[in-house]
């Protein structure tokens, strides 16, 4: 473990300073400055990344808590974050984490194979990067993915997809599975609300989609009068339909106030279901919501027959009718994701994991 790993996607400038090549951010970094994510820093004339091997803390969750509803349901899955982020939302629901500049929170270490051997161990399907955004401790990322793929344990991202062109394709040949989390559908939340924009997200997006074979859901938080119009919400489901598929799962999840959002209500439940009607009837066939109890918006449907495939109370599978060859066991069309004859038995639970015993 050291914080003086050298970083990749960088290049030095005329004037001395480094320009960080990582994410559409471009931060330019004189000796000793950090960049906006606060991890990685220029040392010595060189970019370095100063929270690999470290973490926040390990858990085993459920997939659907990631939320991936179609990707090997039932099966658990090592999660772990580091510290910090590369947007700067000011409604964050881990803010604690994403935030944090505290280095002494990162108390759990580990080498990319000590964590590859641990989900072995621990017979989790797979070890997801989350928490924080994993774009930016993305070297540890990807050292941890490739320790991971030699065991066959499956890699999945929980991401904002912030990311430039070269670390995109880098960071997306070694995830197995991301969700991704469109914010909004608009330059000004972006700008305004998370310090970012839309634009690359939107590339990150296609770019996913159209130049990988990672499975891919997407997750939008609605914000009760800053992202949740039914207008913004029509153009961007119709965009998803449009530019990658309707048969990407979509996920409208409620909003807590948190961090400095604190001003805003919780999402209405009918807010949600006004999202998801509007996504189905654009033509998105896998449409959930998230945050709250509800048996029917959290289940998955046959988009042929219409019958319930896979029950979901929470975290918790009832019926479930899909095979390994995704057919629905009703009608035999088509179910969209990665499944197996049988669910797995993990459940609701969430179960931290103190590496220091292994």
């Amino acid at each position: 473990m050291t914080d003086q790993y050298p970083g990749r996607y960088w290049h030095r400038q005329s004037d001395g300073r480094i320009f960080c090549e990582l994410c559409p951010r471009a931060c330019q970094l004189a000796e000793g400055q950090r960049g906006f994510c606060f991890v990685r820093q220029n040392q010595g004339g060189k970019m370095v990344l100063t929270t690999y091997g470290r973490s926040s803390g390990f858990c085993i969750d459920p997939i659907e808590k990631k939320p991936l509803n179609h990707f090997y349901p039932g099966t658990s899955v090592l999660s772990f974050g580091t510290a910090g982020c590369n947007l700067g939302c000011k409604f964050c629901q881990n803010w604690d984490i994403s935030k944090s500049r505290e280095w002494d929170r990162l108390t759990d270490q580990a080498e990319p194979a000590k964590i590859a051997r641990v989900a072995q161990q621990l017979g989790c399907r797979s070890v997801a990067f989350t928490y924080n955004d994993p774009v930016i401790f993305a070297e540890y990322a990807m050292d941890i993915a490739d320790a991971c793929h030699a065991l066959n344990i499956k890699t999945v991202a929980v991401t904002a997809g912030y990311i430039g062109p070269e670390a995109r394709a880098d960071f997306f040949a070694r995830m197995d599975a991301v969700n991704v989390d469109l914010k909004a559908f608009s330059e000004r939340f972006y700008r305004d609300i998370t310090l970012s924009q839309l634009a690359p997200v939107l590339e990150t997006l296609e770019y996913i989609h159209h130049h990988t074979d990672v499975w891919m859901e997407i997750t939008t938080l609605l914000i009760p009068g800053e992202n949740d119009s039914s207008e913004e919400i029509d153009q961007m489901t119709r965009w998803i339909a449009a530019r990658l598929s309707v048969d990407v799962p979509l996920y409208f999840s409620a909003f807590h106030p948190d961090y400095k959002m604190l001003d805003k209500p919780r999402t209405p439940h009918q807010t949600l279901t006004r999202a998801r009607s509007i996504a189905m009837a654009n033509g998105l066939r896998y449409v959930y919501v998230g945050n709250v109890h509800d048996v029917h918006g959290s289940s998955t449907y046959c988009p042929q027959c219409q019958k319930c495939v896979i029950e979901r109370d929470w975290y918790e599978l009832g019926e479930y009718h899909i095979d390994h060859r995704n057919s629905c066991g009703f009608c035999g069309a088509t179910i969209a994701g990665h499944f197996e004859d049988q669910p797995g038995q993990w459940g609701s639970r969430r179960q931290s994991v103190d590496m220091r015993a292994f």
